[in-house]
């Protein structure tokens, strides 16, 4: 691979993507930017071109965490500064890992001089490497909750607290920072997509001509890497200039009070959560002036504002796709186009109120798009699902049995008759918080927010010796296996005397997620749309929580003559939840055939993902149709799953004066445990009694 970085003004398009790292680049206050689009957009080489356009900086010879010569970090690790040296580098580019831990992040102890020389020593870690440069992050939405949470809280506050291992360090940590992901992939937490800036969505060009530019520019600089920079040098050298010279403008540009009360009705208007909005609009608005080469912010600067900075804020609940109305922003905007007929107490004619739109960036950071600005908000608002009135169920679907401990079976006749009409879809209702269903034992899997799990984060709760490679390193416990032994090694000196049979790691216990299989019954069984409308509810309300534990899901869906897969195991919750929303129903009730087919997917994930624990969760009534011998053949299918172990979760559907029993002891045969949709709210019932499955449950945190 070339070390020659593929021009930033070579890209073809991306015109919002462009403005909003180039923004950023002008002025890192206004808080990083967010590229959500599908795989080979050109996301990550636009975000590595990016650094070859930033200023280089003076540093402080010697110093580990970048200080500015003019103005060293008083806290500095490795201050203070007094007559130190300077040189001058090119700015940092510092790109993350997905499976980074937290230590090489923040930093943490230098084991190598603390064992060897007996001293307390720190040991920067990326975010002291990234310092006035800019930190990348691919595929964001694949790190752990807990390494995001650290990352964004870093660059809010510009600094990094590190409290570890008997280490107290605090450094300065400005950057520039920029995160791509893939929406297939999974999505951010509403509460981490608010913490980045701008937001920018980009899908390839499907203009013929533009898409046979890219491959021709590709082609091209794949044969010669260091020739096809050069015919763009010129371009990305006014490029640079054009940033250096908005980033001396920017502190001398005016936000009015008639763009202030814009931007604050705006962020009004579109009901955002908190504050953060309005103040990154108001940045964003003059870094685009300063872009632009303005000392006043427009109207066009705050309408260009809006449509980066509010998109990925519109989202009330996970299962919303970004987007932003533009007929409702122009109507606002032409609203406040004028100042108020009287100023607050104390206040004066608008003028200098705030010119400072916050602080000064000492980072580098390259902002400015191209003038034009981004073409177009987000995407639109999903419309209501629609529904009509459901068709009659199949025969055999609400079967009488009052008086009965077994299911009406239909007799079987000489001829197949015509197959039940198949209802349309029906819309879910509101999800709502569920209880917790976790997975009993200690598992190994993937950080998340489920089940109990020994995990690379969480809190030590003990020391073993290495189980493999040495990783995390319990040096309170290594030391105490060594100490005893010191005089028998013959110990001078400072140092300790180690022997492998000494080193201890630490062991960690969390919470992990999980793969979440959903098998829902559409049969005719569960028809009736007031009835499929609070099912569907109670499976949204079931995927939402699995989004917020960061659980994987698939969707299993039996109805008919056989069970389909509708959602392969994936990451992405929003796919399962509209997957629901278009789920028909109707037909038989072959609940084995649903059954064996979880049973096959649950068995094909073991081999993908064997530290990844299952949690079957079975929606349905328990009716099993489809000959004579169907329920006892579902009943067959439900001993695989006790036989494995496998913790499942049956979501009791049945309704009507008379009731069967059935899900209840579907439940028994799976070994798991039968909930109704009443008691799958926390407030339903006080409490559920615990028994000793392989499910438990408990209220929800």
């Amino acid at each position: 691979m070339s070390d020659v970085r593929y021009p930033f003004t070579a890209i073809v398009g991306m015109t919002d993507l462009r403005l909003g790292l180039l923004l950023n680049a002008v002025s890192p206050a206004v808080g990083g930017v967010l590229v959500r689009g599908e795989k080979g957009t050109a996301k990550s080489t636009m975000v590595r071109a990016l650094a070859g356009l930033l200023p280089s900086l003076a540093a402080v010879d010697g110093c580990r965490f970048a200080c500015d010569p003019s103005a060293p970090d008083p806290q500095c690790p490795d201050g203070p500064h007094l007559d130190a040296g300077s040189h001058r580098r090119p700015s940092e580019l510092v790109e993350l890992p997905v499976g980074v831990a937290e230590d090489r992040i923040v930093g943490s102890l230098d084991l190598e001089r603390a064992l060897a020389e007996g001293v307390k020593a720190y040991e920067p870690g990326l975010l002291a490497k990234a310092h006035r440069g800019v930190l990348y992050i691919d595929e964001v939405n694949l790190l752990q909750d807990h390494v995001v949470d650290l990352l964004l809280d870093a660059a809010a506050m510009g600094r990094s607290y590190v409290e570890r291992e008997g280490v107290s360090v605090r450094h300065a940590a400005r950057f520039l920072l920029v995160g791509t992901m893939n929406p297939e992939e999974g999505e951010l937490r509403p509460q981490l997509l608010d913490r980045f800036g701008l937001t920018v969505e980009i899908a390839a060009t499907r203009d013929p001509v533009e898409r046979a530019e890219v491959v021709r520019r590709r082609l091209a600089y794949d044969a010669d890497p260091a020739g096809f920079a050069a015919r763009f040098a010129e371009d990305e050298r006014a490029l640079a200039e054009r940033i250096t010279a908005a980033r001396e403008l920017l502190p001398k540009v005016e936000l009015s009070e008639v763009a202030l009360r814009q931007i604050t009705a705006v962020c009004a208007a579109f009901e955002v959560d908190g504050l953060r909005a309005d103040i990154v609009m108001a940045r964003t608005a003059v870094a685009l002036a300063a872009w632009d080469g303005r000392t006043e912010v427009l109207e066009e600067d705050v309408r260009k504002a809006a449509r980066l900075a509010l998109p990925h804020r519109r989202r009330r609940n996970p299962f919303d796709a970004p987007g932003l109305d533009e007929e409702r922003l122009d109507r606002t905007l032409e609203e406040h186009t004028q100042p108020e007929d009287h100023e607050p107490e104390g206040g004066g004619n608008g003028e200098g109120q705030g010119d400072g739109d916050g602080p000064e960036d000492d980072g580098p950071g390259p902002d400015g798009g191209p003038g034009d600005g981004p073409d177009g908000g987000g995407a639109p608002e999903p419309s209501d699902a629609g529904f009509s009135d459901a068709g009659p169920p199949d025969a055999g679907s609400e079967a009488s049995a009052a008086g009965t401990e077994q299911p009406a079976q239909q007799p079987v006749p000489a001829q197949h008759p015509a197959p039940a009409r198949e209802s349309a879809p029906v819309a879910a209702g509101d999800p709502y918080r569920t209880r917790l269903f976790t997975v009993q034992g200690t598992g190994h899997g993937a950080q998340g927010r489920r089940s109990p799990a020994e995990t690379a984060g969480g809190h030590t709760v003990r020391a073993r010796r290495p189980q493999g490679t040495l990783s995390r390193l319990h040096l309170t416990a290594t030391l105490q296996a060594a100490a005893p032994h010191q005089a028998a090694r013959g110990r001078t000196g400072r140092a300790l005397v180690l022997h492998k049979d000494d080193f201890r790691e630490q062991v960690r216990q969390g919470r992990e997620s999980n793969l979440v299989l959903f098998v829902v019954d559409a049969s005719g069984s569960m028809a009736a749309r007031q009835r499929m409308t609070a099912v569907k509810g109670a499976v949204l309300s079931l995927l939402m929580d699995a989004y917020q534990r960061r659980d994987k899901i698939g969707m299993i869906t039996f109805r008919g003559a056989d069970a389909e897969l509708a959602l392969p195991p994936t990451s992405s919750v929003e796919v399962g939840a509209a997957r629901l929303e278009s789920l028909p129903t109707g037909g038989r009730t072959p609940l084995a055939a649903g059954l064996l087919r979880a049973h096959e997917v649950l068995r094909v994930e073991r081999l993908r993902d064997p530290s990844r624990r299952p949690l079957l969760v079975v929606v349905t009534d328990g009716r099993a149709t489809g000959g004579r011998d169907a329920l006892a053949r579902s009943q067959r299918a439900a001993g695989l799953f006790a036989a494995q172990g496998t913790a499942s979760v049956v979501l009791d559907c049945e309704s009507g004066p008379v009731r069967l029993g059935l899900a209840r002891t579907l439940a028994g045969l799976l070994g798991g445990t039968a909930v109704s949709l009443d008691e799958l709210r926390p407030e339903g019932v006080a409490s559920l009694v615990r028994e000793n499955r392989p499910t438990t449950m408990r209220k929800a945190a």
